[in-house]
C-alpha cells in the first residue's frame, strides 16, 4: 500500500490557499492605502516589472517540460520551483501597484479615468478582445493555483504518475495564465497615466 501521508499532510494548506488568495487579492484590489490616510505613490514602475515575470514565468514553464521530457529531472524541478516563486512575485507586485494606484481603463486615451464615446469608438472591437483575454486569464488565475499546488506536493510526494497525470491539465493552464497576463499588459500599457 502506498503511503500518501505527505498529500495528505497538504490537502488541507491547499484547499485553504486556494481560497484564501483569491479572496485576499479581490479585497486587497479594492482597498488603496489613501483609504485609510496613508499617503504612497502610485507604484507605477511595477506593471512593467511584473508582466516580464508572467513572461519569465512562462519561459520557466516551458522550459521545465522540455528539461523532463529530455530526462532531467533536477533541472525540472528547479525550474518549476522558480516559476512558482516567479508566479509569487508577480502576485506581490499585482497586489502592492493595485493597493497604490487606481485601475488604468482599457481605451482611457486621455487618461481622465472614463471611456467615453470617442474613446470606444477608437478602439473598436478591440475591446472585447481584451475584456475577454483579461477575463479569461483573471479566471484561470484563480482555477490554476489548486492544480499547482497539487501537482508540486505529487511531486515531492514522488507519486510521478499521479504527477503526470495533473501536469498535462496544469501545464497549459498556468501557460495561457502567463502569457496572457502579458498579453494584457501589453494591451493596457498605452493607456496608463
Amino acid at each position: 500500500m502506498e503511503d500518501h501521508s505527505l498529500e495528505k499532510k497538504y490537502n488541507k494548506l491547499i484547499i485553504a490557499v486556494s481560497i484564501i488568495i483569491p479572496v485576499a487579492v479581490g479585497i486587497l484590489f479594492v482597498i488603496k492605502l489613501k483609504d485609510f490616510g496613508i499617503n504612497v505613490e502610485p507604484l507605477s514602475f511595477l506593471p512593467p516589472i511584473y508582466a516580464t515575470t508572467n513572461g519569465l514565468t512562462a519561459i520557466a514553464l516551458v522550459l521545465g517540460v522540455i528539461a523532463i521530457k529530455n530526462g532531467k529531472q533536477k533541472l525540472h524541478e528547479r525550474l518549476m520551483t522558480s516559476a512558482i516563486a516567479l508566479s509569487l512575485a508577480f502576485l506581490v507586485m499585482y497586489v502592492a501597484y493595485h493597493m497604490t494606484a487606481d485601475s488604468t481603463k482599457f481605451g482611457d486615451l486621455n487618461h481622465d479615468g472614463i471611456v467615453d464615446a470617442i474613446e470606444k469608438a477608437k478602439i473598436g472591437a478591440l475591446r472585447y478582445l481584451y475584456v475577454f483575454i483579461l477575463l479569461t486569464h483573471i479566471i484561470l488565475s484563480v482555477v490554476i493555483i489548486p492544480f499547482v499546488l497539487v501537482t508540486y506536493v505529487r511531486a515531492l510526494a514522488q507519486r510521478f504518475d499521479k504527477h503526470r497525470k495533473i501536469a498535462r491539465i496544469t501545464f497549459p493552464l498556468w501557460l495561457y495564465v502567463a502569457v496572457t497576463g502579458v498579453i494584457v499588459y501589453l494591451m493596457i500599457s498605452p493607456y496608463y497615466a
